[in-house]
């Protein structure tokens, strides 16, 4: 069964995937070529090289900004206007777990740069902000299209 869902969902999800997929790439970029143009402060409480060099900007041996363009590539495709539309009931579990997994890494990383780094990266916080937004989001847009689409005509996406 097809839920209907807010008009501004999809639009909403796919600008935000866009964003960080961005933010991400940038990231993802400035780690293999060791920082060379990152642009953000140097010294003091934002310093994004002292967070994006540090032991913490790997997890598992993979590069965290690396993963980061994995997550919001793979988040894209479940927010493509066409995945919204489809009716399949495990996309929306699916949708938001993805988006929790990715928030609960979000968590981490804050808590790394806090209370490990002590110092915090602007891009990154960017790609913080849209996970959180997404997940709130994504979250809002599915307890409002609750009801099947078969009880309202007109689904919209």
């Amino acid at each position: 069964m097809q839920r209907q869902r807010p008009a501004w969902l999809a639009p909403t999800t796919l600008l935000l995937c866009v964003g960080g997929l961005l933010v991400s790439g940038y990231l993802t970029f400035e780690h293999f070529t060791e920082n060379a143009t990152l642009a953000c402060s140097i010294g003091g409480a934002v310093d994004c090289v002292k967070v994006t060099t540090s032991a913490w900007s790997t997890f598992l041996g993979i590069p965290v900004a690396l993963l980061g363009l994995l997550f919001f590539v793979v988040t894209l495709v479940l927010c493509l206007p066409a995945v919204w539309r489809r009716g399949e009931a495990w996309l929306d579990p699916v949708r938001l777990g993805w988006l929790t997994i990715g928030l609960g890494m979000v968590l981490y990383l804050v808590w790394a740069e806090l209370f490990r780094i002590h110092a915090i990266c602007l891009w990154c916080t960017v790609v913080h902000v849209i996970t959180f937004a997404l997940w709130v989001t994504v979250l809002f847009g599915q307890i409002l299209s609750g009801a099947p689409a078969d009880r309202e005509a007109g689904a919209r996406v």
